[in-house]
């Protein structure tokens, strides 16, 4: 048995979510942005809001939570969600993040996956029963506040935002943007990142803090566009806090502890947009396919041009090579943890990205005009590929974390001294 071997569980989950998706969200994508379209953009649609209830009664509901996120045996199987592997969910997140959309219907859409997960790992049952739970039945929508316009975040030792103990409460002040989900009107609470300590070590600093997004002082400055997409009804905010205030009991896991929360959080939120990444790039390669052989240019199909299968080539290899080499660092943090994967991870999160680019920019050259235009999902495709070689994290953080780690790996062994050799 290999790492890669489905269980009858999992062959059986990816049977019925493939078929979910074929009945009822690739029929739907053009209805969905019809909905958007039509009045408040940013309100929930009803297409969306349909689909939730018929997916959780074909138990395709909360399938990321890993079985290492369980905290309370009073749990169903003693876990939140389904229990899932990195590896096994790896596999679905792929299938779902073929239309961008797709994973809120299933209730796996970041950044509520993350923020779940936090919770789960690290919430006090007080926090789980006030927001995990809702969280996991779809009552409401939650976002994840780290980046600063102020600084650069890619380090995020750089974040200026206070949280400041007074008393029973914690007061919050700063400037945020990129809070994903904040779009939404039904996003309650934020975790929110602040310096908490400016005295303690470098990465003992920094604190997360649940804020409820209707707490006085939390300002939607404005929405953020992704080369000109406002991604509504989900989108992205620039955010003010002045003066917030929020009980004690909001911190997360405790004062200094927001590194060894974000290493929690972040590593199966990569391998989440990694997997999603590639199914967007197999279905990148299906339109190719399919384009290239009903198209015609200079007396032949365009399936008929060597350069045409040169592309198609060079996409099935990349895109194979890309998720197996996502799959094993999902592997690596089943087997050894995330931190000890850190390097596999950092390396996907450079891959994935940019493998999807390629494939998408070459399924944009098939069709021409119509790529980059709203007629099919090429151009915001390319959009969310370009922006997640960004999000958690550039590509250049990313190399530096692969080069240390082969350093470490390879690092030269001490020598034995003058008295183990004489002793032998």
């Amino acid at each position: 048995m290999t790492m890669f071997d489905a269980s009858p569980r999992l062959k059986d989950l990816q049977q019925r979510l493939t078929r979910f998706m074929d009945a009822h969200i690739y029929p739907n994508e053009a209805e969905f942005a019809r909905q958007v379209n039509a009045g408040n953009r940013w309100e929930p649609t009803g297409i969306i809001e349909d689909l939730k209830p018929q997916a959780q009664a074909e138990g395709l509901w909360n399938l990321f939570l890993p079985p290492s996120s369980a905290q309370s045996s009073t749990d169903t199987e003693g876990q939140f969600g389904a229990g899932l592997t990195n590896l096994e969910y790896a596999t679905l997140c792929e299938i779902m993040g073929r239309v961008w959309w797709a994973p809120e219907v299933f209730n796996c859409s970041a950044p509520d996956t993350g923020n779940m997960e936090v919770l789960a790992r690290y919430g006090t049952r007080q926090q789980q029963e006030l927001w995990l739970r809702p969280l996991l039945a779809g009552q409401i929508r939650s976002s994840f506040t780290m980046t600063e316009p102020a600084v650069a975040s890619s380090d995020a030792t750089n974040i200026q935002a206070e949280i400041v103990r007074d008393g029973d409460e914690y007061v919050i002040n700063g400037r945020k943007w990129w809070t994903s989900g904040a779009g939404d009107p039904r996003c309650r609470v934020t975790i929110f990142m602040g310096k908490s300590d400016p005295s303690a070590p470098k990465h003992l600093q920094q604190s997360m803090i649940l804020i409820p997004m209707d707490a006085p002082g939390v300002t939607i400055q404005r929405m953020l566009t992704v080369f000109g997409y406002d991604d509504a009804p989900h989108g992205h905010a620039e955010v003010s806090f002045e003066n917030v205030r929020v009980p004690a009991s909001n911190m997360l896991l405790g004062e200094g502890r927001g590194f060894e929360i974000a290493q929690g959080r972040l590593g199966p939120g990569r391998i989440h947009h990694c997997m999603r990444l590639i199914g967007q790039a197999e279905r990148a390669l299906e339109l190719m396919l399919e384009r290239s052989q009903v198209r015609t240019a200079f007396g032949k199909t365009l399936a008929e041009q060597g350069t045409v299968r040169e592309m198609i080539a060079k996409s099935r290899i990349e895109i194979d090579q890309a998720r197996l080499l996502t799959l094993h660092a999902a592997h690596m943090m089943d087997s050894v943890g995330n931190k000890a994967a850190r390097g596999q991870i950092a390396a996907i999160k450079v891959v994935a990205p940019n493998v999807a680019l390629s494939v998408i920019d070459r399924a944009i050259q098939v069709f021409g005009g119509a790529g980059v235009s709203q007629d099919t999902p090429l151009a915001n495709m390319y959009a969310q590929a370009r922006t997640l070689r960004l999000a958690d994290g550039p590509d250049a953080v990313h190399l530096e974390t692969v080069a240390k780690e082969e350093y470490r790996a390879h690092a030269p062994r001490k020598p034995e001294s003058r008295e183990a050799v004489s002793a032998d």
